[in-house]
Order: structure tokens, then sequence, then C-alpha cells
């Protein structure tokens, strides 16, 4: 990525000096621009350095802008979207983590009842209760937290479930 987008500053403003590209994760790439120019060059040199860009899986996220502009490969336009998943995550128009976080704390009560049997044995301490509750809920719940803008409503939503531990089916 780096090869075909070096000339010149092509990303969003991440921190003071520093500019963000793209997104990388294994085989996936999330190239980052800050406009619908900047964006059509760096996907353009991205096929043109002999990345392939799998045209039905791509998809362009637009935040914050009023351009309806077309991002093409090879002529055809990329589907414009409202919200994607990357890596596990939600990423959504607005930017936020909400849209993660929901289905984060979705997922992670699926996870808790799926475990209602092991929250109900009297055979098992509850210190044993609380680690199965760690491993196997909380990092359900947690999964890529690390990339989320955090906010006190945010925080209060996961401290709900993250609190109740498996004490309630005691």
């Amino acid at each position: 990525m780096k090869t075909s987008t070096f000339e010149g500053k092509h990303g969003i403003q991440w921190v003071a000096r520093i500019q963000l590209d793209d997104l990388d994760f294994a085989d996936d790439l999330a190239p980052l621009s800050q406009s619908q120019q900047q964006m059509q060059k760096k996907t353009t040199s991205v096929a043109a350095a002999g990345l392939n860009i799998h045209k039905g899986e791509s998809k362009i996220l637009q935040y914050n802008t009023a351009c309806n502009n077309e991002i093409a490969i090879d002529e055809e336009d990329l589907e414009d979207v409202k919200t994607f998943t990357y890596s596990g995550s939600i990423i959504d128009e607005h930017g936020g983590s909400d849209a993660d976080v929901k289905a984060r704390i979705g997922k992670a009560r699926a996870a808790y009842l799926q475990l209602k049997n092991i929250w109900k044995s009297k055979k098992l301490s509850n210190n044993i209760k609380v680690r199965i509750f760690n491993t196997n809920v909380k990092t359900v719940l947690l999964y890529g937290a690390e990339t989320w803008r955090t906010t006190k409503a945010i925080i209060q939503k996961i401290q709900v479930l993250a609190k109740q531990g498996p004490h309630s089916y005691n």
C-alpha cells in the first residue's frame, strides 16, 4: 500500500502530524482518504501496483461528507454503504462506536445465555463461574474495544453487563 501511495498525503488526519492512510488486517485493506478524488487516485494506484481488488467485496463508506461521487475500479462503480464490518467490528457513517458496542453487547448476552447451565450449577464454585464468565463472556463483549471512541454512555452500557457476572442465576 505504501508503495502505491507514497507520493503525497492521501489519508485522514489521525493525531497531530500523523496521517492514517489505511487499515490492514491479513489480506484485508481499508484505504482512508479525505476526499473522493484522493480515494479514486488511491484505488487506481493500488490496482496499478498489482494488488487485486475484488470489486464484489469492496465497499465505499462516506463519513461526514455531502459528496455523492462514485469510486470506480475499471470503470465499475463500487457499492456505497452506510455500514460495514471490518475485522469483526462494525463501522458506520456516523464514525462512532455505538453500532459496534450494541452488537458486542448482543453477542455477549447470547454467549452468557448459552452458558446458563453453568451459572445454575451447584457443583461449580463462584470462583470458577467468574473465571468462565471472564473468559467466555467478557472477551466477546470487549472484542475490538481498543478501537472504540468511548463515551460515558458506552462505558455505562458495558459496565451493566460486565458487572452482572454469573451471579444472576444463583
